[in-house]
């Protein structure tokens, strides 16, 4: 009989947990406002954890105890502490502007006439406004923080995407493994850190591992990947790299005609999505346009602060001339990656979570306007390989899926690390998920003062 052992052993909690806990600290020392607070309360929530795990290594105690303390300090602590006393994050404060506007204007962009600094600005797609409507709407306290609602959101689509990339879904110690892997995920520096102050990226990889999950096994459950990844389109620009790959793996895979119902799926859901949620904006698509693009390639009169120091942002530096330059290699890089999936495309969705992890890299790499921050996404991606890796969920199988798992965890946790950006150094740790959040999108300088 199969016996189910999930890849997260306690040897390698116990390292994730560790790098987990030199990088809170790290920050509680070299950043301030709101990424300081979380980071003094994650540090000693991951010291903990890691003195509970090293603790019980030999004892019957199940790892998930010790992960939830953690979870319990670096998630959920810090983002009622941060939601109760402290002003509200730049991030959450353009959220719910958006959503009031959408409620009164019918569109959650200002007009452009009406810029007068980058907060301005709404870099994010009309759906993302959904967060703030419970505080338009009335809400108060700790119900009308779009953090709250985020978080909500996320942990429950991360739960959902663990349960359905299980190997049996109604197998006890799969469902053992399912809860691990996301207390895991959820309180590591991924998903915890953006969540607590305000970063809008948890719900998009969040999403995006619902349509991993999904797109893993042919015929409808396939299809439904496609709703998972309209709505992520619907939220975030960094969501629509991913069509293309899951589009060439699904024509690789499942036939012509799978490929046109997914990509079908995903652009009429994504369109009709973000009319509904901005009918206003089709009147006036030039503000439209300076929020969602403009804005974030760095484009209009008030600049983004994403400004970390990586190539295509150090090439936009240099003038006007620079800047071109670099949104061409963009470009060109996206016509390049799109030139591959057609020479060779992916044939899993692990394969496609690789290509995903790589696109989103090198577009992070080379944009003008970026922060370390966006990293998340393949590192993100990445765990999630490692954490729903099937040659670890079955000792019994053949040799070969031990190694095949072996093989992984040494890839992955051989990570480097990258310091920098404006709100604090972002080292990329091992076991997939030990990696640090980001700085905060539109104003990590500003939670300095």
């Amino acid at each position: 009989m199969s016996v189910h052992v999930h890849w997260l052993t306690k040897n390698r909690a116990l390292a994730a947990s560790g790098a987990f806990a030199l990088y809170a600290t790290a920050l509680a020392i070299y950043s301030g406002g709101a990424d300081q607070t979380w980071a003094v309360w994650a540090a000693v929530a991951y010291s903990v954890t890691t003195v509970l795990i090293w603790a019980t290594r030999r004892t019957r105690i199940p790892l998930v105890v010790p992960l939830l303390v953690g979870a319990a300090g670096a998630l959920a602590a810090p983002l009622l502490w941060l939601a109760t006393r402290v002003s509200p994050t730049p991030e959450v404060q353009v959220i719910q502007r958006a959503a009031s506007l959408l409620l009164h204007t019918g569109t959650p962009y200002l007009a452009p006439g009406q810029y007068d600094s980058f907060l301005s600005y709404n870099p994010y797609l009309p759906f993302m406004a959904i967060f703030g409507l419970p505080k338009a709407m009335g809400a108060s306290g700790i119900l009308g923080d779009p953090r709250i609602w985020m978080t909500l959101v996320s942990v429950a689509l991360i739960a959902l995407a663990f349960w359905l990339a299980a190997p049996h879904l109604s197998c006890r110690p799969c469902s053992r493994n399912v809860t691990l892997s996301t207390v895991f995920a959820a309180s590591s520096p991924v998903i915890a850190f953006p969540l607590t102050v305000g970063i809008t990226d948890p719900p998009v990889i969040a999403l995006l591992l619902v349509t991993l999950a999904l797109a893993a096994r042919p015929g409808r459950r396939a299809m439904w990947a496609g709703f998972a990844l309209g709505i992520a389109s619907a939220m975030k620009s960094t969501a629509w790299p991913a069509i293309p790959i899951f589009t060439a793996m699904l024509a690789t895979r499942d036939g012509i005609k799978a490929m046109w119902r997914f990509v079908g799926i995903v652009i009429i859901l994504a369109a009709g999505l973000s009319v509904a949620m901005a009918p206003a904006a089709l009147s006036d698509p030039a503000a439209f346009l300076q929020n969602t693009v403009l804005f974030p390639l760095g484009l209009t009169k008030y600049k983004t602060p994403a400004a970390s120091p990586l190539p295509g942002h150090l090439l936009a530096m240099t003038g006007n001339a620079g800047h071109m330059a670099a949104v061409a290699l963009l470009a060109a890089a996206g016509l390049g990656f799109a030139v591959s999936l057609i020479i060779k495309p992916p044939g899993d969705a692990r394969s496609a979570a690789f290509r995903i992890a790589l696109g989103l890299a090198v577009m992070f790499t080379l944009a003008p306007a970026t922060r370390w921050g966006y990293f998340v996404y393949p590192i993100g991606l990445i765990g999630w390989v490692a954490l729903t890796g099937r040659g670890s969920a079955e000792t019994s199988a053949a040799g070969s899926g031990a190694a095949a798992t072996g093989s992984l965890a040494i890839a992955v946790a051989g990570a480097g690390s990258v310091t920098g950006s404006a709100a604090g150094a972002l080292p990329v740790a091992g076991a997939g998920w030990a990696a640090a959040g980001p700085a905060p999108e539109l104003a990590s300088a500003q939670t300095k003062k």
